[in-house]
């Protein structure tokens, strides 16, 4: 795949006019470079199908003041990544892939500096804190109706205020990632052990029934190890069989710079699993099925619309209250057994979603998208 590239200082032969994106990540010693390999084929193989130059760049090898990089290009006949120099990037997509790299110090300052270069385009800087979602959320009245009760995990006291007023909670890290370290809590005050404490494991759940508040909060404080957690008014989901779904959307900005509806799927709870995610033991449906089981054909094809208009509304939010440059982002949607709806969650690195029809679209928006920030580069250069 990396044939095109020419002799290794002949830059603007291998332009051509081309707009070139580098994917961002972390260097590893061991490995060359860390993050999804297969996304990232994936992503060169249609950026170059576009006419894109792309190619993987590492944070260490990210040198602003320069005009040429060392980055990673795939060989597709060989198999194998292959460091090179290459132009410097119009567009840079961060695909840091794990919140604990995106912190460390010289990572933080590089990205800032991006942020600050006149002639950097980076986008999705941050992983989203889940505190920061619902505090962004709660400042816009279009929002604000689909954030379910959530403050922070903080004190004894705090906790037993809200469970008075809902018995069904979620406590969630605010950093979590694809499900973990959730735990739940269901109030049964007529029984002996009122305080049924559930916490996530791998593909299943673990169960401890409390007798006093106290020692809830003691196993709780046990679990989080010091982690910054929310808690969150549980949901009661609509449910397939007995076991509750929520709708995973991903929004991505168009060739226009504008929020849209890439795709919309469904994710089934596993039998004994307090999340819906894949890999804690969920599955993929098709959410016309599940919401027509729930509710009729007519109500489904409703939700469905009312979902895709939501997820577009939180996204521009987000992006506003934010103050980032956004690209894409996933979120966790929930629709309750009245047809009210609810947002649980965002992530700006979205995992691969596996509806095929969503995935390609997703890959190709990518670079529609990075047309239209090199095009906007363009012109405000032009009119400076």
């Amino acid at each position: 795949m990396d044939s095109f590239l020419p002799g290794e200082t002949d830059f603007r032969e291998m332009r051509s006019g081309k707009t070139v994106m580098a994917i961002l990540t972390i260097e590893d010693d061991s490995q060359l470079f860390r993050g999804n390999r297969n996304n990232f084929v994936d992503l060169i193989r249609t950026g170059q199908s576009m006419g894109f130059i792309v190619y993987v760049l590492t944070v260490r090898n990210l040198q602003l003041a320069k005009n040429s990089l060392r980055g990673f290009v795939y060989n597709e006949e060989t198999d194998v990544w292959r460091e090179r120099l290459l132009p410097f990037p119009d567009i840079i997509y961060n695909r840091i892939p794990l919140r604990e790299d995106e912190m460390l110090p010289p990572v933080k300052q590089k990205i800032s500096a991006c942020l600050k270069h006149p002639h950097v385009q980076l986008f999705n800087p941050a992983f989203f804190n889940k505190w920061d979602l619902f505090e962004w959320l709660r400042l816009s009245k279009t929002t604000k109706p689909f954030i379910p009760a959530t403050r922070r995990l903080v004190t004894l006291v705090g906790l037993g205020r809200m469970m008075r007023k809902h018995p069904y909670l979620y406590l969630k890290p605010e950093s979590g990632k694809a499900g973990k370290g959730i735990m739940t809590i269901k109030v049964q005050a007529e029984k002996p052990l009122p305080y049924r404490l559930s916490i996530q494991e791998n593909k299943k759940s673990a169960t401890y029934s409390c007798s006093s508040i106290t020692k809830l909060w003691s196993r709780i404080q046990k679990q989080s190890g010091g982690e910054a957690y929310i808690a969150q008014q549980g949901i009661q989901l609509a449910s397939f069989q007995e076991r509750r779904f929520d709708l995973r959307a991903l929004v991505q900005k168009n060739h226009r710079g504008l929020w849209d509806i890439t795709g919309i799927g469904a994710r089934i709870a596993g039998t004994s699993s307090i999340t819906t995610h894949v890999p804690r033991g969920g599955m993929i449906e098709d959410p016309e099925k599940l919401l027509s089981h729930s509710f009729n054909e007519e109500q489904a094809r409703k939700l469905l619309v009312k979902a895709k208009k939501a997820a577009v509304l939180i996204a521009k939010q987000i992006e506003r209250a934010s103050g980032q440059t956004l690209g894409e982002m996933s979120m966790d949607l929930g629709i309750d057994s009245d047809g009210n709806l609810w947002f649980f969650e965002a992530n700006s690195k979205p995992m691969k979603f596996d509806e095929p029809h969503i995935r390609q679209k997703s890959l190709e928006r990518i670079f529609h998208y990075g047309a239209y920030l090199a095009r906007s580069k363009k012109e405000k250069a032009g009119g400076a």
